[in-house]
């Protein structure tokens, strides 16, 4: 018979309280109470952000949008022909954003910028909120365009800029939209 001596069995243990991984991972979690049309309203994601992406158990994205006292609404990014009531779901820690660069021009992308058009996967150094505000009226590029709506007696009395609408002036009910 094998005699197992205490040291052997002590340093064992000492190896193994060594090598002992001490970290922690906290994943924000929660169950799904209802899905359809595009719509899942989750239970439990209590930390999640506005605007957050979450990771349904199936695979499917999606971002929390509608942030409720007891639920959360999430619009989902897939089909979600999988998500069935009471299936888990994970919140991502990320908030929505989409790569950018000029190799995404001429290209074709779905709602989280996967490319669809079977061209290869599209390299991106930089990426930006999608929720990000709009810059400012100042910092914009000013009208230097002329826009020509080929009728010569609207292009010769009301000065319509390409871009913007700063050109059009007029009183109300003038019809400046059209």
């Amino acid at each position: 018979m094998v005699t197992i001596r205490a040291d052997e069995i002590s340093n064992i243990i000492r190896e193994r309280i060594e090598q002992y991984n001490t970290e922690v991972k906290i994943v924000n979690t929660g169950t799904v109470l209802q899905v359809g049309d595009g719509i899942a309203r989750i239970y439990g994601l209590d930390e999640v952000m506005a605007g957050e992406l979450v990771e349904f158990e199936e695979g499917t994205i999606g971002i929390a949008l509608n942030l409720e006292s007891n639920n959360v609404g999430v619009v989902l990014m897939g089909d979600g022909l999988m998500i069935q009531e009471g299936s888990s779901v994970k919140a991502t820690g990320r908030i929505a954003q989409i790569p950018v660069s000029e190799s995404y021009l001429g290209r074709v992308i779905n709602a989280l910028a996967k490319p669809i058009d079977g061209r290869g996967e599209i390299s991106a150094s930089e990426s930006r909120l999608i929720e990000s505000p709009a810059p400012g009226i100042i910092s914009r590029r000013s009208v230097y365009e002329p826009l020509q709506t080929g009728l010569i007696a609207i292009d010769s009395m009301i000065p319509i800029g390409r871009g913007q609408r700063e050109l059009i002036i007029g009183d109300r009910q003038t019809g400046k939209t059209q």
